[in-house]
C-alpha cells in the first residue's frame, strides 16, 4: 500500500495524536487545538491519526472526542473526523431511523457520490450494522418513497462523458409522456434515473426542455405538497447540479426560524472535500451574501469556528 505522503508543514500522525491526547487532558478541553488539528487534515490524514492514536493510547478517537465534546460542536467533530464512507454509512443508518428519519439524506449520499464510492458505504455499512444498506431502507421506506430510494441506493452507473443522442431523445420523450399522464412513479422514469450515467442523464434533461419548453423540474412541481415529487425533484438535482441542491439546503438550513444545525452540520462536513467552492460561489449568487458570513452570522462558539474552517475560512 503506497505511503501518504504528509506536505514537510504537516505534523506527523503521532504529534497529531500526541497533541489531540493533550487536548483531552487537564482541567477542561481544548476546543481550539482540536479544531486546529483535525479541521485542517484531510480525509487519509485523518484516517492516520485515528490508527496512531488506536495504537498509542488503546482508545478509539471517536469515543475520546465523544466523551470530552458536546452539542452541535461535537456533532460536526464526530461527522467530519472518519474516513467519507464510515461518515456516510452513519448518516444513512441515522436517515432510517424513526426519530432521525430523512429520505433526503438517503438519495444525497445516493446521487452525489461517485459509483467507487457509493460501494464503499454499502462495504461500510455492511461492516459497521451487519445489515445491507439496501435492506435497511427497504425495511424502512414504503411505496414510491421504497421504489425509488433501493435502487439509487444500489446504483453502479457508468462514469464516463459517453452519451447516446438518440436514447437520450426517447428517454427525454418518455419522461415527458410519464409525468404529462401523472405517472411519476413509473417504472421506466425510475429506471432512467438510477442507472444511467450523470453524463446520459444530463443528455436528457436538456433534450427534455428544449423538446418541450420546460425543465423537467417545472413539470413535477404540479403538487408542491406531494413529498415523492419533491424527493424526485431533488433527485433530478442531486444528480446533475449537486452544488445548486446544496446551496438551496444550506440556505434553508441557515434561514430557518432558528437554526437547523443537523443540515447545515452534514453538508459542510461531507462536501468540504469534494466541491465546497462551487457550492460558496453558488450560495453567494442565489442570496448575495458569502457563505461563510450568512453562518457566522447564525452560529457561535466551537460550532461556528469547525465550520468556518472547513470551508476554508478559519486560521490555518
Amino acid at each position: 500500500m503506497a505511503t501518504l505522503k504528509v506536505p514537510a508543514s504537516v505534523p506527523s500522525p503521532a504529534e497529531d495524536s500526541e497533541q489531540l491526547h493533550k487536548a483531552f487532558s487537564g482541567w477542561g478541553t481544548n476546543e481550539a487545538l482540536i479544531i486546529q488539528i483535525l479541521a485542517h487534515r484531510n480525509a487519509s490524514q485523518r484516517k492516520l491519526i485515528q490508527e496512531t492514536y488506536a495504537a498509542t493510547y488503546g482508545e478509539d478517537l471517536l469515543k475520546a472526542l465523544d466523551k470530552e465534546l458536546s452539542s452541535d460542536f461535537e456533532r460536526a467533530v464526530l461527522l467530519w473526523t472518519p474516513v467519507p464512507a464510515e461518515r456516510d454509512a452513519f448518516l444513512a443508518n441515522e436517515a432510517t431511523k424513526m426519530l432521525t428519519a430523512n429520505k433526503f439524506v438517503i438519495m444525497e449520499i445516493a446521487c452525489t457520490r461517485s459509483s467507487h464510492d457509493l460501494f464503499l458505504v454499502r462495504q461500510a455499512y455492511h461492516a459497521r450494522y451487519k445489515k445491507s444498506l439496501e435492506e435497511d431502507i427497504a425495511h424502512h421506506t414504503t411505496g414510491d418513497f421504497r421504489k425509488l430510494l433501493v435502487p439509487l441506493v444500489s446504483a453502479f452507473r457508468y462514469e464516463g462523458d459517453e452519451v447516446n443522442i438518440t436514447l437520450a431523445k426517447s428517454e427525454a420523450k418518455h419522461l415527458h409522456e410519464k409525468i404529462s399522464e401523472k405517472c411519476c412513479s413509473d417504472d421506466e422514469i425510475i429506471r432512467i434515473l438510477t442507472t444511467r450515467s450523470k453524463a446520459q442523464l444530463n443528455a436528457t434533461l436538456n433534450h427534455y426542455n428544449n423538446q418541450f419548453g420546460n425543465a423537467i423540474n417545472k413539470d413535477l412541481k404540479a403538487d408542491p405538497k406531494d413529498e415523492y415529487l419533491a424527493l424526485l425533484r431533488a433527485t433530478i438535482k442531486c444528480l446533475t447540479y449537486p452544488e445548486k441542491y446544496f446551496a438551496k439546503t444550506l440556505r434553508l438550513a441557515i434561514n430557518k426560524l432558528g437554526t437547523d444545525e443537523w443540515a447545515l452540520t452534514r453538508v459542510v462536513t461531507t462536501r468540504a472535500e469534494v466541491d465546497m467552492d462551487r457550492i460558496k460561489e453558488e450560495y453567494q449568487r442565489r442570496n448575495s451574501i458569502p457563505l461563510d458570513r450568512a453562518i457566522a452570522g447564525d452560529t457561535s462558539g466551537d460550532y461556528e469556528k469547525i465550520l468556518l474552517a472547513l470551508i476554508g475560512h478559519g486560521d490555518c
